[in-house]
């Protein structure tokens, strides 16, 4: 499952984690910290929407 940033539409993949700031493959996107930004846009997890596969 992927999840979508509604501003800029950059894709957080659990399976591939957030390597360009820092988070690793496997983190689930409940699990991120609450200040976790869009590496694109800096919005917040809020902004974030869950897309199915």
């Amino acid at each position: 499952m992927k999840y979508i940033c509604e501003l800029c539409g950059y894709e957080y993949d659990p399976t591939q984690g957030a390597p360009e700031i820092g988070i690793e493959p496997g983190i689930p996107f409940e699990d991120l910290p609450d200040d976790f930004e869009c590496p694109l846009c800096g919005v917040g997890k809020e902004a974030f929407y869950k897309k199915e596969e």
